[in-house]
């Protein structure tokens, strides 16, 4: 609910998902089945978003996503897990806590809120044998980047004893605030960076988002190998406009990912990116493509 509420300036783009005209079941055979995937080399640990392929049943979309080789649909809540559990997925990076991308942890009055919310999520994970969750900074609103971070820290600080306890790591997602969320306060790599230092526990880390990260900063591999070690999870997206990640794109997946397996990165990556075309043949091929 979170990222499909947030993502307000690409609603027009998501509109233009193709219409599953016919059955799901269908689709799943015109998708998936008519080839069987190749086998995928094991360096990568697959997943996808959600929020991405909404129109879908989950269990069928957890059926394609067992034939491609996913391991993971990500960005889903509590009542989410046990469908995923029956079919063998996992949620590398569940929601279900917090209050959205632009109220986050840079708000001291929303630390109370926050504690809260995600102290009451924490034995739910752990009951559904995840380990991850996500968070968000907020937005500036003013607030310069040295006080946010020192804000972020402080709240963050709160959980980390519960967050050690149940196994959880925390993790905060780069954003774009140049295109499609303005004013959002961790839009950069190296402002992520220094706040996790501030908190200093391993059970806080950061989302890569790519597609954000390239519009705000490129230089993605080197940023990738230079802070290695506080990135937790990455996600993919073609840019411009967050389009299927193909040659019509600027970001070459294939090199990136290979420099995220260089690292010695044993996380996921989850495709996060707009079919164009049937949903379940875009992300068959692009997992394709980030299979290094």
């Amino acid at each position: 609910m979170f990222r499909r509420h947030a993502l307000k300036t690409i609603t027009g783009t998501a509109l233009t998902l193709p219409a599953l005209t016919q059955s799901f079941a269908e689709t799943m055979t015109t998708s998936t089945a008519d080839a069987a995937a190749p086998a995928l080399k094991g360096n990568i640990n697959h997943s996808v978003c959600r929020w991405c392929y909404s129109k879908i049943p989950l269990e069928d979309l957890c059926k394609a996503a067992k034939d491609i080789g996913i391991k993971s649909i990500e960005l889903t809540g509590p009542s989410e897990w046990p469908v995923l559990k029956k079919y063998g997925l996992t949620s590398a990076l569940p929601q279900g806590a917090g209050l959205g991308i632009e109220r986050g942890f840079n708000d001291p009055k929303l630390h109370d809120e926050l504690v809260a919310s995600y102290e009451a999520v924490f034995p739910k994970l752990k009951e559904a044998g995840l380990n991850t969750i996500i968070c968000f900074s907020g937005n500036r609103r003013g607030m310069s980047d040295e006080e946010g971070a020192k804000n972020c820290a402080t709240g963050l600080k709160r959980l980390m004893p519960s967050a050690e306890k149940y196994g959880i790591t925390i993790i905060m997602e780069l954003l774009n605030s140049k295109v499609d969320h303005k004013d959002y306060m961790c839009d950069h790599t190296a402002w992520g960076v220094d706040m996790c230092k501030q908190v200093g526990s391993p059970n806080i880390k950061l989302l890569y988002d790519i597609y954000h990260m390239q519009i705000m900063e490129g230089d993605i591999i080197r940023t990738i190998r230079q802070h290695k070690d506080y990135i937790g999870h990455y996600h993919t997206g073609g840019n411009p406009g967050r389009n299927e990640i193909d040659n019509t794109q600027e970001i070459y997946y294939p090199a990136v990912m290979k420099a995220i397996v260089e690292t010695g990165f044993k996380g996921y990556v989850a495709q996060e990116f707009i079919p164009k075309r049937d949903p379940l043949t875009s992300l068959k091929e692009a997992v394709l493509l980030c299979d290094v």
